[in-house]
């Protein structure tokens, strides 16, 4: 009864039909999500569509969501699963079948790097006016709350607390301070306004928030829209609370209070990664067409300094001419502040050479193959002629 069982899961794995409803799937869920991506944007609608293993609907004014179709991760598991059988099973290890082997291990690997892009690259931003420097890159879509100490006008220690952590709620201890943070409440997107007569008083009793109004917002996901992260917390330190107050990435005014001699400040941000190398810009260049407003191209020369390298040197990055250091990619991506302004685009994907990789094996085992095929058909030719 196992053996029957495993014979027939054997035989599904490695049918062609398999294959060929892994591939119409695929092609279906590449047209929703395109369609999606006018009311979810590209990130959202790829999160949905291409990197989940269900995707999900739920109905207008209920509380519940329906798996209404396989996702992206899961087909192409199944398709990779499928391709790799298949191949043990059907193509033979000989001379003659390695082109196919060389174009199903790079079919393979392109599947295999879409899922190492989805589990590992991270996409940042880095804002830069010209003669800035600046040592850190910042998530737009993943916000932080920071605890700042300023008691040294030489430098701040910073001390973040992740979205993901706020959005649990509780007490969080400050490692390295008498500090802990309570989140009494947190909004992933809320919209605020000043309090007015007849509205609830605001859980804030400290800073700004007392005279602030804040509704809860969807959370949005289209690339023109931000959400705007607000938190309700409350400082404990030495079993004394320092007040509620309300921080948020809508609010301006810098926030902090004094405990022990030590000055410390309260923000909302995108999450910062700090980098062991820093980046001057130089110079920011915004060409347009002779006569037009048209723009021809954008360009950034800053300087790399990396300290721990002794690495001291200039970089043009500009149009499709990213600089490629430390495992990230810096793109030239907008610019702002009457041109004196430049935001690069920072990713950082491990897999980044894997779809490069499995096209050259595939173009490889593609003439590798015509290549044997046509030596055999001249062979052929010969025999017949000299028969």
């Amino acid at each position: 009864m196992i053996k029957q069982i495993g014979t027939r899961l054997w035989k599904i794995i490695t049918s062609f039909e398999l294959t060929i409803v892994s591939l119409a799937l695929l092609m279906a869920l590449v047209f929703l999500c395109t369609l999606a991506q006018v009311h979810l944007g590209t990130l959202g609608a790829v999160n949905v569509y291409m990197r989940s293993f269900i995707v999900w609907w739920q109905p207008q004014s209920m509380n519940i969501s329906i798996p209404v179709f396989p996702g992206g991760t899961l087909v192409g598991m199944a398709l990779v699963v499928n391709l790799t059988a298949s191949t043990i099973k059907r193509l033979a290890f000989t001379w003659q079948k390695a082109g196919l082997w060389i174009v199903h291990i790079g079919l393979i690997l392109l599947i295999a790097g879409e899922f190492a892009t989805g589990a590992f690259q991270v996409d940042t931003s880095m804002a830069i006016e010209v003669g800035q420097t600046v040592n850190f890159v910042e998530s737009p879509r993943s916000m932080e709350l920071a605890v700042i100490d300023t008691t040294d006008p030489a430098y701040d220690d910073v001390y973040s607390i992740p979205e993901a952590t706020l959005a649990r709620e509780g007490t969080v201890a400050i490692p390295g301070t008498p500090l802990a943070i309570r989140i009494r409440k947190f909004f992933r997107n809320a919209n605020l306004s000043a309090l007015g007569q007849g509205d609830q008083p605001s859980m804030a009793t400290a800073g700004v928030g007392p005279g602030v109004k804040v509704v809860g917002a969807p959370a949005v996901t289209r690339d023109e829209e931000i959400n705007h992260t607000t938190a309700f917390i409350e400082p404990i330190a030495g079993g004394r609370s320092f007040g509620t107050w309300l921080v948020s990435t809508d609010l301006g005014a810098p926030q902090g209070f004094t405990y022990e001699g030590r000055s410390y400040r309260l923000l909302v941000r995108p999450r910062r990664i700090y980098l062991p190398y820093a980046i001057t810009l130089k110079k920011f260049s915004h060409d347009v067409y002779p006569g037009t407003d048209i723009p021809k191209n954008f360009s950034s020369l800053i300087h790399l300094s990396n300290p721990g390298t002794g690495e001291e040197r200039d970089v043009l990055i500009y149009m499709n001419q990213p600089l490629r250091y430390d495992g990230k990619a810096f793109y030239q991506a907008s610019f702002g502040k009457g041109d004196t302004l430049s935001i690069l685009q920072v990713v950082g994907n491990p897999g980044w050479l894997i779809p490069y990789i499995s096209c050259v094996l595939v173009t490889i085992g593609l003439l590798i193959h015509f290549g044997i095929t046509l030596r055999r058909s001249v062979k052929r030719r010969q025999s017949q002629k000299e028969g």
